[in-house]
């Protein structure tokens, strides 16, 4: 599969798994293993930026005519940032099993939620069969979804009972889901609007539709692999995280978003990033540290961090409202869901233009924006209008979510 995808590169892949293996193998019963793991992984995905994936002409030049043998994806340091997180994966889990962190295995059967903190015995880890199965597992090798290690394994011993019907009506989402991209991109032309930039004389109004529909768009454009990749793993009877729980425009709360937005990557980045720096308890500094690592494990550009820490900034009002106003003490009184949906509209403004930036329009497209929406009074017109219609439709929101409640299916997005 490597040879195929990569050509000579796989040779490439393998030296980077195997260092990441020594390193796990060497320090696993050492408190210096988490720090290694992590200046190796972070030292790797940068220098695969840097360099462009290597060339091998630039070890010697006789070797040259390996970088002809490119493979049918040739640009294997594009998605190797979702190997990176399945290599810490591996040695972290390895570290928590070898001091007995997380929860030891009773016999019982297994949920989602219980597989990635049940440890297995050292020899699964020491394993370097198991280790390989798990990074280059086809259906999530190009861009996952991500699971941890130690739920790969508790599939492969004790694999999930997944109904053929279920599997089916998967795939017809997944048929659905395509179609609906293809209509909007075959009808709307917004996305070339965008990349040429040409939005000039557009009215406040248009230029928010754009920015709305790209980011349409975007929800679309990842979801479609991620449903692909993960339909691809049920049908091989393996049951990856789901991605995109919700579609984009059901959304009021920023952390809501990112926990529905890209699913496995919050489990992971929650498992190995948010707890350990502190969790709740150093809730500000771990969630700083959880979305600049996001940012630059997406792209090593500037407009990616700041969509990191406007991110992050937008956060706050929401940690800092529900310390202030909790639903356990003021839930009854008859302002308060109303109280939360004025704070809902200011989220959706927020988050909105948060993931145009780093998504649609960048820097200096937000501010032209940001400049025709303050600076006219159509801008202010057109605000306001849809801060009413926002705030109509976020009730509709929590109403949806209460109706669940009320069947028994609760959700924290």
């Amino acid at each position: 599969m490597q040879l195929g995808l990569h050509g000579s590169s796989a040779v490439k892949v393998f030296l980077i798994l195997l260092g990441n293996y020594i390193v796990g193998r060497s320090l696993h019963t050492t408190r210096a293993l988490p720090m290694a793991t992590w200046a190796f992984n972070l030292a790797i995905l940068f220098a695969n930026e840097l360099n462009d994936g290597y060339r091998f002409a630039a070890l010697h030049p006789s070797l040259a005519p390996l970088d002809a043998l490119k493979g049918a994806y040739p640009r294997w340091h594009v998605t190797f940032n979702f190997t990176m997180l399945r290599l810490v994966s591996f040695n972290m889990d390895w570290y928590w099993a070898a001091h007995r962190v997380g929860l030891l295995h009773t016999g019982a059967e297994l949920d989602e939620r219980q597989r990635p903190p049940t440890f297995h015995e050292l020899p699964a880890y020491e394993s370097f069969a198991n280790y390989v199965a798990y990074i280059l597992y086809p259906p999530c090798y190009i861009a996952g979804p991500i699971m941890t290690f130690n739920d790969f394994l508790w599939q492969m011993k004790r694999p999930v009972r997944i109904a053929p019907r279920d599997v089916a009506n998967y795939a017809l989402r997944f048929v659905i889901c395509l179609l609906t991209m293809e209509v909007v991109l075959h009808y709307m032309y917004v996305v070339a609007i965008k990349d040429a930039r040409a939005w000039a004389g557009d009215t406040p109004a248009q230029l928010c539709m754009l920015g709305f529909w790209n980011l349409i768009v975007v929800w679309l454009k990842l979801l479609l692999p991620w449903r692909f990749f993960r339909l691809w793993a049920l049908a091989d009877g393996v049951e990856p995280p789901e991605n995109m729980v919700r579609c984009m425009a059901n959304n009021y709360s920023p952390m809501a978003f990112w926990r529905a937005w890209h699913r496995s990557f919050n489990l992971w980045t929650t498992r190995y990033v948010y707890i350990p720096v502190g969790g709740s308890q150093r809730r500000v500094l771990a969630t700083t540290l959880v979305f600049t690592f996001v940012a630059l494990w997406h792209d090593l550009s500037f407009k990616l961090l700041a969509w990191g820490w406007l991110i992050s900034l937008f956060v706050l009002p929401e940690i800092i409202a529900n310390l202030l106003l909790p639903a356990s003490k003021y839930g009854e009184h008859w302002w308060y869901r109303h109280l939360c949906a004025a704070g809902a509209v200011g989220n959706i403004l927020m988050m909105m233009g948060a993931n145009m930036v780093g998504f649609v329009l960048g820097v200096d497209g937000i501010k032209y924006l940001l400049s025709q929406l303050t600076g006219t009074v159509a801008g202010w017109q057109f605000l306001i209008v849809a801060c009413i219609v926002i705030f109509m439709v976020v009730h509709l929101m929590f109403e949806y979510r209460e109706e669940k409640k009320r069947q028994g299916i609760s959700r924290r997005f």
